[in-house]
């Protein structure tokens, strides 16, 4: 129906797969062995702990999580210290650590995740009461942080660019594939199927990439996307800022059809005397809506023209307003009309 061509999810190149592995085995590596030419200990675990627990998908946000990191092993460390230092080992001492723990790790929090480093390095140095082991793992994690925070970014640095465009055609495929799916039910008046609580996941999909985008391009500092694909920074950003507009509707469409072809069904099942009535003739006539509004939104999403394909399916809602003008319709409407909408101010922008 859309015209489109499945991508497969998660189709990277080999090297843009094994570029993470190779970043984290040189980060916790390098860390290891500077920490052993250092004298600091024989076998620098907390060293390479930073490169496993900080380096994740988004390897601009690791100067962020080296300094939290950083900051709960300080406090663990003081913590564990002042307690060993005033209580004589045993369950009272331990229950005091375990609630200052606590505490300062819902303290330091952040974007309501606790800051799980003050527990974690309080508790390690509670059990290793070995003289000097508090300094050693205080370097060992300042070294680790150092390294993954300087050298993580220079190692096959992702471009944020390529990343956007793949989630971005992975999102209008999904879609593509839900709105068609929605159509051909409505064709036939049967219910679209309650929505799994992984399908919510999709809507949220573009404002992900949106602020992914935003975060990473904003700390490539001297670091510039290796290829970045042409055109990119002029298209993608009003692609995806579309996306995003259309999500909350196209949504609110989805489960008013759900809703609405489910109550027909039911109906149509409680008939006292047998006979099935004329399924809901309002959702049966949204099939060819919901199929060229989804066309117009794939060209759209892809890049392309998609005036002709809008003005045919602003044509089919202003017959489906004539044929069922009634205010249930005007709301089983309301998704494809906001969708025209921003469909519309995508084509021709607002100055300023």
């Amino acid at each position: 129906m859309l015209g489109s061509t499945s991508v497969p999810a998660r189709s990277r190149p080999f090297g843009e797969r094994l570029a993470p592995a190779a970043r984290l085995l040189v980060c916790a590596t390098v860390p290891w062995f500077l920490c052993v030419w250092l004298g600091t200990s024989t076998a620098p675990v907390p060293a390479a702990l930073p490169a496993v627990l900080i380096l994740r998908d988004d390897v601009f946000a690791a100067p962020r999580l080296a300094l939290e990191r950083l900051v709960g092993v300080v406090v663990g460390v003081v913590l564990s210290v002042l307690v060993l230092h005033w209580l004589p080992s045993g369950s009272l001492s331990f229950l005091v650590l375990v609630v200052c723990a606590c505490a300062g790790m819902f303290l330091l929090r952040h974007d309501g995740s606790p800051n799980q480093q003050v527990l974690v390095t309080a508790l390690v140095i509670y059990a290793t009461p070995v003289p000097g082991y508090p300094l050693a793992r205080l370097e060992e994690s300042a070294v680790g942080i150092a390294v993954v925070v300087l050298l993580g970014p220079l190692l096959w640095p992702p471009d944020p660019y390529r990343e956007a465009v793949r989630g971005l055609e992975e999102y209008r495929t999904g879609l593509g594939v839900l709105l068609e799916r929605i159509a051909a039910r409505a064709a036939v008046g049967r219910p679209t199927g309650p929505a799994p609580a992984d399908r919510f996941a999709r809507w949220r999909r573009p404002y992900e990439l949106s602020a992914a985008l935003d975060r990473r391009t904003g700390r490539l500092l001297l670091l510039p996307p290796r290829q970045a694909p042409a055109g990119a920074a002029d298209t993608l950003r009003p692609r995806l800022r579309l996306a995003a507009r259309t999500a909350p509707a196209l949504l609110f469409l989805a489960r008013e059809m759900e809703i609405r072809s489910s109550s027909s069904a039911d109906e149509e099942r409680t008939e006292a005397d047998g006979e099935r009535t004329e399924s809901d003739a309002a959702v049966r006539a949204m099939a060819p809506l919901v199929g060229a509004t989804a066309s117009a939104l794939d060209a759209a999403l892809r890049g392309e023209d998609c005036a002709d394909r809008l003005r045919l399916a602003r044509e089919l809602e202003l017959r489906h307003r004539a044929a069922h003008p009634g205010r249930r319709d005007a709301v089983l409407r309301a998704g494809l009309h906001l969708t025209h909408e921003a469909l519309a101010e995508h084509l021709d922008p607002a100055p300023g």
